[in-house]
């Protein structure tokens, strides 16, 4: 694989001209043509898509709108609640709530269920479509039922990715979907477009998770694609299967793109037929000549089955390798696991090595990019006539969609997976994010899967617990199975792989989900559970702002998962209250207790009471702020908590990863570094303060007073270089905050206290 550091022209889809000062004189020679750098970056098909759906009449700065949103039952609810207490009265564009996240209901009484019954109610009022739990998750029945050619889809979910589709899809927290339901944009910069340009054809035994696991794994740390677009291209994408396809481009989420679209053929416009939705394909190629910010040149042919190993979808080895240097790769990930854990438990895989092999205690191919149809049937040709033996290795297997599931039962797949003593389950998320499967204390398990960050399969740490994931590809997994549990790469296997015919058949869906095909019933009573309740009422921002430092963390990258844990808290993202409880629970077990024992001073001050009377400490704070700024009172002053950390916010979309933070009385975090444009947008839309530092020296520590004055004018001035205090031992030491770009709604959004102010005007 080779990472070009500069940018590269695409000629006739085939061949690459490295950017230099001898780039033009080459394009002249093979084409014929002068070619401005310029003109050839508007021939990618990224740029095409998104200049068709921008309205702003710039390309530099896009005011984008999508033809269809998708969410989920963890994120549904808080979205319709933040658009219904900003105006909302229908759903202008489709919108499918789907349920796949919390469809066990098995956990926290009746609230699952309840929050189920408040999506299909909505859908009836606002014009909506209600897909009921176990039928599919939420990416396989957006390629099966609403992608199209050209077409844009927002998602509440990071992973909402339908590029090999021929559709832009973009996965960003829940405020950016209201913004949707409102008539608003989605506004961004013009994103850099890095080209994927694949050769070659994957050996047998090789599978999409090996090839996104490889890019994964080299750009990451890199940042080579940070909220870029991926656009695939090169004579290697015509040897993939669209399902090969769909199963790297899901995976494009773990490198940190904004999006990522792929060359579509015949083999996707099969796809499309297949579906019975043959009008929305559309044949997407880049222009003669396109010009790429970067490029990614991978020769499929090259790559060997792969293993991300515990704690990030980027620490990835060959099969070959670690099973190679099994001791010092192991060795490697409880280094890892002192950072990512905290020390708070002892950790180690050492234990899972038996003469010389490694053994892992569960296997899982589930989800968006696992339980797709072709995965599953290599994995049964795989393991057919095997067994996965009696001892601590399980084996699970969820097919994305009930359509797949069905077709997997009629051609005997699933019969011959359930002889090997593996179980065949209905469609589910939660093996992704630790709502099902948990291993035991100190398993380790392989999944095809989209994560394995600390503890996101369902283990805690703060009950002494913990438990692992590596990503595989189905098809090593089955590998694994067949041998009973001893880590095996797919291609060590002989295996004729069947390939049988996929048969879509949506009956299924005609019979079970609600489409309101777009009419709205005003009639209809939204129901409401005990656990589903309103968003708290939020302040303006201040004047002049006092802010507590009430966490630090050191990390190299704090996932969203760290600051608002997944699985546990599922139940719970109905009730923002409730929620917050949680957050910061795996990272920092105290940040609660500090957060809200400092909000007890803005709640003073809007209750028209003393702030120092409410939290004592900041009597002596105001004293010395008072010296230097006699004029700040209980009336130009506000009072909240901030947290630091190095990079937060890799991984999810959830917005309660900001929104948790908001109503315990956050106003900004402070980082060197936002992992993800979705992490910063969520702060902003809850009306809190992105604030950035130099990566060295850091001016406080936890339990730090922060003094920023006029913070209220800089951000009505543009102004980006903020000066602020830290306030200790009497005295304070001037320091700086910057904001980075934002854009005028975004500064009004922040100045109003978050987006449901800023829409209720």
């Amino acid at each position: 694989m080779k990472l070009y550091e500069q940018g590269v022209y695409l000629l006739n889809g085939t061949e690459l001209v490295a950017d230099g000062p001898e780039a033009a004189a080459q394009i002249k020679q093979k084409t014929g043509c002068d070619v401005s750098k310029e003109a050839a970056a508007k021939e990618t098909m990224a740029y095409g898509i998104l200049e068709k759906h921008n309205t702003s009449g710039n390309m530099e700065q896009l005011q984008i709108k999508f033809d269809k949103l998708t969410s989920h039952d963890i994120t549904y609810v808080g979205i319709i609640q933040t658009a219904r207490a900003s105006g909302l009265e229908k759903f202008p564009i489709p919108y499918v709530l789907t349920n796949c996240h919390n469809s066990l209901c098995a956990v926290g009484g009746t609230i699952n269920e309840d929050d189920h019954m408040f999506g299909l109610s909505c859908a009836k009022k606002y014009g909506g479509i209600y897909v009921p739990p176990h039928q599919a998750v939420i990416h396989q029945f957006a390629r099966e039922m609403l992608a199209g050619g050209g077409k844009m889809i927002l998602g509440s979910d990071s992973h909402t990715r339908y590029g090999a589709l021929g559709t832009m899809a973009m996965g960003e927290g829940g405020p950016e979907l209201v913004k949707q339901l409102l008539n608003k944009t989605y506004d961004i910069p013009m994103p850099g477009v890095v080209g994927v340009y694949m050769t070659g054809k994957p050996a047998l035994g090789v599978g999409p998770q090996d090839i996104a696991l490889a890019i994964i794994g080299e750009v990451f740390d890199k940042g080579y694609v940070k909220n870029k677009v991926m656009e695939f291209v090169g004579p290697g994408v015509d040897n993939l299967s669209v399902d090969y396809r769909i199963g790297v481009d899901v995976m494009t989420t773990e490198t940190t793109c904004l999006s990522s679209i792929w060359k579509t053929d015949d083999k996707v416009k099969e796809f499309y037929e297949i579906h019975g939705r043959s009008e929305d394909f559309a044949l997407l190629q880049p222009g003669d000549v396109a010009y790429y910010d970067g490029m990614i040149e991978i020769d499929l042919s090259q790559i060997k089955p792969m293993i991300a190993m515990p704690f990030h979808p980027s620490n990835t080895y060959t099969i070959d390798e670690l099973n190679a240097n099994l001791m010092d790769i192991l060795d490697d990930c409880e280094k890892r696991a002192k950072v990512s854990l905290d020390g708070q438990v002892d950790f180690t895989l050492k234990d899972k090595v038996r003469d010389g092999r490694l053994y892992v205690d569960q296997g899982i191919i589930a989800g968006c990019a696992g339980g797709g149809y072709e995965n599953i049937t290599d994995a049964a040709d795989i393991l057919r006539g095997a067994s996965i033996g009696p001892d601590e290795f399980t084996l699970s297997v969820y097919p994305a969609s009930t359509p797949i599931y069905m077709e997997l039962v009629k051609n005997g797949c699933v019969a011959d997976l359930m002889a090997t003593g593996a179980i065949v389950k209905t469609a589910f998320c939660g093996p992704c994010f630790g709502a099902g499967d948990t291993p035991s204390n100190n398993g380790f398990s392989i999944r095809h899967s989209t994560r394995n960050f600390p503890n996101r399969e369902g283990s805690k740490l703060q009950s002494g617990q913990v438990s692992s994931v590596a990503l595989m590809d189905a098809r090593s997994i089955a590998a694994t199975a067949a041998n009973k549990g001893y880590l095996t790469a797919a291609t060590d296997m002989d295996v004729n792989y069947t390939k049988p015919k996929y048969f879509f058949d949506k009956t299924i869906y005609d019979n079970r989900v609600f489409d309101s095909k777009g009419v709205a019933d005003t009639k209809e009573e939204i129901k409401f559970g005990p656990n589903i309740k309103d968003w708290p009422a939020m302040s303006a921002l201040p004047e002049n702002l006092v802010l507590k430092v009430v966490s630090e963390i050191h990390d190299p990258v704090t996932t969203t998962d760290e600051l608002i844990p997944s699985g546990e808290t599922s139940s719970y993202r109905s009730n923002p209250l409730g929620l917050a409880e949680f957050t910061l629970s795996r990272k920092d077990p105290e940040y609660v207790g500090r957060a809200k024992e400092i909000q007890k001073a803005q709640k003073a001050l809007e209750a028209g009471e003393c702030a120092g009377e409410a939290v004592p400490e900041l009597k002596e704070i105001m004293q010395v702020i008072k010296k230097d700024y006699p004029h700040i009172n209980h009336d130009n002053f506000g009072v909240g908590s901030t947290i630091f950390a190095v990079k937060p916010g890799d991984g999810s979309a959830r917005e309660q990863a900001a929104s948790c933070q908001k109503v315990l009385g956050g106003w900004a975090n402070i980082a060197n570094e936002y992992a993800t444009k979705r992490y910063r947008s969520n702060l902003i839309n809850w009306g809190m303060l992105p604030f950035l530092i130099p990566a060295g020296d850091l001016p406080f520590a936890n339990g730090d007073y922060l003094f920023v004055p006029e913070i209220r004018k800089a951000i009505e001035d543009k102004v980006d270089c903020i000066k602020a205090f830290v306030v200790k031992d009497g005295a304070m030491k001037e320091f700086t905050l910057q904001l980075g770009a934002l854009t005028d709604d975004e500064r009004d959004i922040i100045l109003k206290g978050c987006l449901i102010n800023y829409y209720r005007g």
